[in-house]
């Protein structure tokens, strides 16, 4: 039985991803019988073509995806370079998987209430600074170039890039190969970038394609922070997708597929990139230089990195402000008074969402913590090479939400299943199975074999020596893993609203349909509270191994 989980798991995969493509290249040439598409066409591709503001929200849409890839890794890689081994380094590894947990509609909306013309940036500015006594009339936030919308995609993609090169390094043994360049005369963060660098880079190609495919067609961020005159593709998209106009279907499923061409050439555009760098960089790590240019990657590395923890930071601490904020005129840096009344009106008529996002958060975490431990125990006892088909863990990353989704919701319209928590459920577990994988994988490929050697020479069967001796090592590991992946599945937007069509509201929909229009207050309250629950999560994952091993001080670390 064992030997199934991988097959299971790669099924669970390709399959959803492939009938939704194919379900969703159907009506974007004109053919869905359900809606009178009985003829291959090309009247929705006209359609699409002639909507004002195409043009430029492809052009967002492609330039955040990569911009935004583009300075997350500068940030992370200066970072490794400049903060090896400091107190910065260890303070920022542990708080990683905290910061990658964060909800990405409560960043956005923490970063709205940050930057805005009357948000705290302004108001902790004002007067003194900037002499202001009513807010600026600037446009900030849903500025027509999306220079906010990539702001708030670099505070996310800073943490899983950060999380995937940690991960990644204990293969190359870093420590070896910067000793060896500053042997050589080599400055140590120039060493780092020379010497680790290079060999470091293939082992993260996935995760940043992952990354560069969800900045160009994320929905729930780009509703936030993104432009609306016009907005971005994707959110475009789901606007036809939910028109009453069911001849928009047919216009969407067409956008769904230029989405996943604007994607697949913001990924061309950084494969051609990396081999121009190839060629030019080089020159550059076989020039001799040894230390100029290693001030400024220090200072920028931890400069930046600490910026940009220190931004998430104080976008929590906004959330917290505003929520529990009375009158507030500006320019004041505080409100004049202070009030539950907004968390006494949201709590009540959250019940129901916040069920819903718990429900399906633990259902989807605790199927994709039993397919992966089966996976890789499964390889562990035949000694597969760690990262065997692991790229198929990336198709649903890789592949834009949007340019699938839309296929899996007509395919199960076809199939006659309505939307229902099971759908949902099931649309998160494509996504929390990659994340849950590849947080796991790694702990539990460094686990000492030695251990069940051990166990086996003392006659215990692999069952027994799985359960009473790795699982036990790799407890604290896989408590964590599982907090990354239930505070993914609570972020979730786009699938939870296509395939539950709006009957199984969690507290991420609840917040970002807010965001339309409403109190910022309540929206606080309700981006507080989704950025709450992973907390719990984590804290869980950092109590539970402390309480079961308080006299086994080393079984209590995390991954």
């Amino acid at each position: 039985m064992l030997g199934l989980a991988p097959a299971l798991l790669v099924t669970l995969l390709v399959l959803p991803v492939g009938a939704g493509l194919l379900m969703v290249l159907l009506p974007a040439f004109g053919y869905l019988p359900a809606l009178g598409g009985d003829a291959v066409s090309l009247a929705p591709w006209r359609m699409l073509f002639g909507h004002p503001g195409l043009g430029r929200s492809v052009a967002v849409s492609y330039a955040s995806g990569l911009v935004s890839t583009l300075l997350a890794l500068a940030i992370v890689v200066l970072f490794l370079a400049a903060s090896r081994g400091t107190w910065l380094d260890r303070g920022i590894r542990r708080l990683v998987s905290p910061l990658l947990a964060i909800p990405h509609a409560a960043v956005a909306f923490g970063l709205a209430f940050l930057i805005a013309p009357s948000g705290l940036l302004a108001r902790w500015a004002s007067p003194g600074l900037t002499g202001w006594d009513r807010p600026p009339d600037w446009l900030i936030v849903n500025d027509p170039l999306g220079l906010a919308l990539m702001a708030g995609l670099v505070l996310k993609e800073v943490p899983f890039l950060l999380l995937m090169c940690l991960a990644a390094l204990p293969q190359l043994r870093p420590e070896q190969r910067v000793t060896l360049a500053r042997s050589l005369g080599y400055a140590p963060s120039i060493a780092w970038l020379k010497g680790v660098l290079p060999a470091l880079y293939p082992l993260i190609r996935l995760p940043i394609y992952a990354v560069i495919a969800y900045a160009t067609s994320v929905v729930d961020m780009a509703m936030i922070l993104g432009p609306t005159l016009p907005p971005t593709l994707s959110v475009s998209i789901l606007t036809w997708f939910n028109d009453p106009d069911l001849e928009r279907r047919f216009m969407a499923s067409a956008g769904a597929v230029l989405q996943l061409g604007v994607t697949l050439a913001a990924l061309l555009t950084w494969w051609l990139g990396e081999q121009c760098i190839k060629r030019l960089g080089y020159h550059w790590v076989v020039n001799g230089v040894r230390r100029r240019g290693s001030l400024a990657i220090t200072l920028g590395g931890r400069g930046l990195l600490g910026m940009t923890t220190l931004l998430v930071l104080s976008a929590l601490a906004g959330l917290t402000v505003f929520s529990v904020a009375g009158f507030w005129r500006f320019p004041d840096s505080l409100p004049g008074t202070f009030t539950l009344d907004h968390w006494q009106r949201v709590l009540p008529s959250v019940t129901t969402p916040l069920i819903n996002t718990l429900s399906v958060g633990l259902a989807a975490t605790l199927i994709a913590a039993v397919l992966v431990v089966a996976t890789l125990e499964n390889a562990a006892r035949h000694q597969l090479p760690p990262r065997a088909g692991q790229w198929l863990l990336y198709l649903p990353l890789i592949i834009p939400q949007v340019a699938f989704l839309f296929g899996l919701v007509v395919a199960a319209e076809s199939l006659n299943l309505r939307p229902q928590w099971s759908l949902v459920m099931a649309a998160h577990l494509l996504f929390v199975v990659p994340y849950l994988y590849l947080s796991l994988c790694e702990a539990y490929r460094r686990l000492d074999p030695r251990w069940l050697q051990v166990a086996h020479s003392l006659g215990a069967s692999p069952w027994r020596a799985f359960w009473q001796i790795r699982l036990p090592l790799l407890l604290a590991p896989l408590l964590t893993a599982c907090a990354v992946s239930l505070a993914l599945s609570i972020g979730q937007y786009l699938p939870t609203l296509l395939l539950g069509g709006g009957r199984v509201p969690t507290i991420t929909t609840e917040a970002v349909a807010m965001a339309s229009g409403g109190s910022r207050r309540l929206m606080a309250v309700l981006a507080l509270l989704q950025a709450l629950l992973p907390f719990i999560g984590f804290s869980l994952a950092l109590l539970i191994p402390r309480l079961m091993w308080a006299r086994r001080r080393n079984m209590r670390g995390v991954a």
